[in-house]
């Protein structure tokens, strides 16, 4: 059976095996501590009986006013893991605690272009391209800005695509 619960400090010794895809983007320590610290509950494991980490979710919440969401920075099942709906689960419980607890106009991630299983998963979960990213990726390849609206985007403003892609200099960062 599998439990999801708060990522903790152990796991960062424990989890590099779902970080071995050469999709899944991967941080020096004091990334993953100050998420830790900052945002602990947009920050889950999914953990097997064993006690071994099978995949994670990483976030945060940020913005202003109807600029306010929740932000998936990393989300990583190991490949042994995959096609059990884990990723699934987390993204669940991420939009959940956007949604609910800190009342988020929608919910937001980055992905590369070239990820087409990726980006499928995410339009299964309901995910729209918001806006293409160009060379967002190690100045190299492009991302895709994806956006799920929640409860508080009543009229789904933050999911109207823009017409044109930017540079990540025209990004936002709060």
């Amino acid at each position: 059976m599998t439990t999801i619960r708060r990522f903790c400090c152990d796991d960062l010794l424990r989890f590099a095996s779902v970080n071995l895809d050469h999709l899944t983007e991967t941080f020096n320590m004091s990334f993953y501590m100050t998420y830790l610290a900052r945002w602990p509950d947009y920050f889950h494991s999914a953990v097997n009986p064993a006690g071994r980490v099978m995949g994670y979710i990483m976030g945060k919440v940020e913005g202003q006013g109807e600029s306010w969401h929740g932000h998936v920075t990393a989300v990583s099942v190991a490949s042994e893991f995959r096609r059990q709906k884990l990723a699934k689960k987390l993204m669940n419980l991420l939009e959940e605690i956007s949604d609910k607890m800190d009342k988020a106009y929608f919910v937001d991630l980055f992905v590369r272009a070239s990820n087409m299983p990726a980006i499928r998963m995410y339009e299964k979960l309901g995910y729209v391209v918001y806006r293409r990213v160009l060379r967002y990726y190690s100045g190299e390849e492009d991302g895709l800005d994806m956006r799920k609206a929640l409860s508080q985007d009543v009229e789904k403003k933050s999911i109207i695509p823009l017409k044109r892609p930017i540079t990540p200099d025209e990004l936002e960062y709060d």
